[in-house]
């Protein structure tokens, strides 16, 4: 491990201070903070990778840390999780390109954490082992289940990981002058890492690390914004609408998502999606009882909310500071554009502004904080995906519970190379894609497959195998056909002139036809194991609100 570790070092040392990769690249000017602050981030992690990797012994200590993680050190973990690079990069990015209307995106991220905190979190606790599929399967037939709640996991972690990868290669090839397919490269070879070797543990104080780092980077920025207009927000918007070129338009909603459809869909996709997000529902698995669980929750809204209001003031800040600001032209160049002055939602607007107001120094800062961001989230992402297939495919589907603690650990540490490679290569594909419209989908995907299932598992008596498992399969399904036939895909990625579904946002749609097809599958069920699933909700139940009580009946 220790050789691992100094050698990839090494290895990095040497790649960003090369003066050439093979093919032209297209460098910035030699920036020593960054890289320094970068490969001391690096180091650091590996660090905690190492340490962790000592003390992950288990397949409990693997998934959840062994259960040891303290509610506030989880709701800080969470809401490093959740501080992703959708929402320091993206977000900060669609208001800095939409002006008012990007906050949809903060707003629907940060609305679903109630339902988390008074519906999900205790009861998740209480029923639950390493992944949400453990609480859905609780009282139904586990082969069908699982097979189904683990392909709504694994689409989700993708769709989501694409976003980070994204991210994480605008940034590195900002900062170092890499082509971008190397700098993917990077990330997804430190994405193994961690995930394989510390599992739960490393990966939660990677989160946290990365939390506070970023609470701190960003709290300055907004702080520094604020003091050029005497904290004075009017003054500040007054001064993006002028320079802005959508002028008053960045003010008023609509200028990112363009009709009533599109508004109700994405906001359901980003509020019920965050209750179906399978790397953060894992990670209330990882404290001792639902008090703990609730308690980070509680934790974790408060961080998060006081997070998105920054990147509100982030993205303004960058209209005023960074947009057409002759003084920082050459740093707001996006360089897939052929060096064209950045005009519309660049990833990167929070970087530019970073320099603005810090110089070199804090530019260093911000991008290593930024890169610990995406390496948090891919870490906590891949585990999550690991654990689906391992955990829930291999050990409950296929091996059919007769499989050991080691062997399962095989399997997942082999998930998530395979998940690694896989990140790499979709995240070079989707490089012109927005990182939070991205998430969005991976929202949409996890509000139409894994929420129905797991809400209706949890309230519902009369859910049965049938219904959970036809309406998942056709909420997942009707999610996936409408995000290909969707312009992201059909028209931006195929490259064919129009879009079949003329909507960006098909989450409205899947929704309501997951829940319309479990409820109906479910009641028209009359079949003998549909009967026991229905009786065996009451023990479900008593055991979900004290975490005591009886097995699952029919799922063990």
């Amino acid at each position: 491990m220790i050789k691992i570790l100094f050698t990839f070092i090494a290895l990095s040392i040497a790649l960003f201070a090369s003066g050439t990769i093979e093919g032209e690249v297209q460098k910035q000017p030699l920036n020593i903070s960054a890289i320094v602050m970068f490969l001391v981030f690096v180091s650091g992690t590996l660090g905690i990778t190492y340490w962790a990797a000592r003390r992950t012994k288990t397949a409990k200590d693997f998934y959840t840390a062994g259960g040891g993680i303290t509610g506030f050190q989880n709701g800080l973990a969470i809401a490093g999780d959740y501080m992703s690079a959708a929402s320091f990069l993206g977000i900060s990015a669609l208001v800095y390109g939409a002006g008012f209307d990007g906050l949809i995106y903060s707003i629907g991220f940060l609305v679903g954490w109630p339902l988390i905190l008074f519906l999900v979190s205790e009861r998740l606790r209480n029923l639950g082992k390493y992944t949400f599929a453990d609480v859905v399967a609780y009282r139904l037939q586990q082969v069908p289940i699982r097979s189904m709640a683990a392909a709504g996991s694994i689409v989700t972690v993708i769709l989501y990981l694409i976003a980070q990868m994204v991210g994480a290669g605008k940034l590195i090839q900002l900062l170092f002058g890499l082509p971008y397919s190397w700098a993917v490269v990077l990330v997804g070879i430190l994405m193994i890492l961690y995930v394989t070797f510390g599992g739960m543990l490393a990966t939660t104080w990677v989160q946290i690390v990365k939390a506070v780092l970023l609470l701190a980077g960003a709290s300055f920025m907004a702080l520094a914004v604020l003091l050029n207009f005497g904290f004075s927000f009017e003054d500040l918007f007054a001064k993006a609408v002028q320079m802005h070129p959508k002028g008053d338009a960045i003010m008023s909603p609509g200028g990112l998502v363009p009709d009533a459809y599109s508004a109700i869909s994405l906001g359901l996709a980003l509020m019920l999606g965050t209750a179906g997000l399978p790397h953060i529902l894992m990670r209330f698995f990882t404290v001792a009882d639902a008090k703990e669980a609730r308690k980070s929750v509680f934790v974790a809204t408060g961080f998060i909310g006081y997070f998105y209001i920054l990147t509100f003031i982030i993205g303004f800040g960058a209209i005023v500071m960074v947009l057409n600001n002759p003084e920082y032209l050459d740093v707001a160049k996006q360089l897939t554009d052929g060096g064209a002055p950045i005009r519309g939602g660049d990833n990167m607007a929070a970087i530019h502004l970073a320099h603005a107001v810090g110089g070199n120094f804090f530019l260093g800062f911000i991008s290593a904080v930024a890169f610990a961001t995406i390496l948090a989230v891919v870490s906590g992402l891949t585990l999550a995906g690991a654990s689906a297939i391992s955990h829930d495919l291999y050990a409950n589907v296929f091996m059919r519970g007769k499989v050991n603690e080691t062997n399962e650990m095989k399997v997942s540490k082999m998930a998530t190379i395979g998940l690694g490679i896989i990140a790499i290569l979709l995240g070079i594909v989707f490089e012109k894609q927005n990182i939070a419209f991205m998430v969005g989908l991976a929202f949409a995907i996890a509000a139409s497959a894994n929420f129905p299932v797991l809400f209706l598992a949890m309230f519902w008596k009369k859910l049965t195998t049938r219904g959970a498992v036809i309406g998942g399969a056709l909420g997942l399904i009707t999610a996936i056909v409408l995000v290909i036939l969707s312009p992201v895909v059909w028209v931006d990625v195929f490259k064919n002139t129009a879009a079949i579904f003329p909507s960006k946002y098909p989450a409205l749609i899947s929704i309501t036809v997951a829940f319309i097809a479990i409820w109906l599958f479910s009641v028209t069920d009359k079949s003998d194991n549909a009967a026991k699933e229905i009786e065996a909700f009451d023990a479900q139940d008593i055991r979900s609100q004290t975490g005591i009580g009886a097995e699952g009946a029919s799922a063990h």
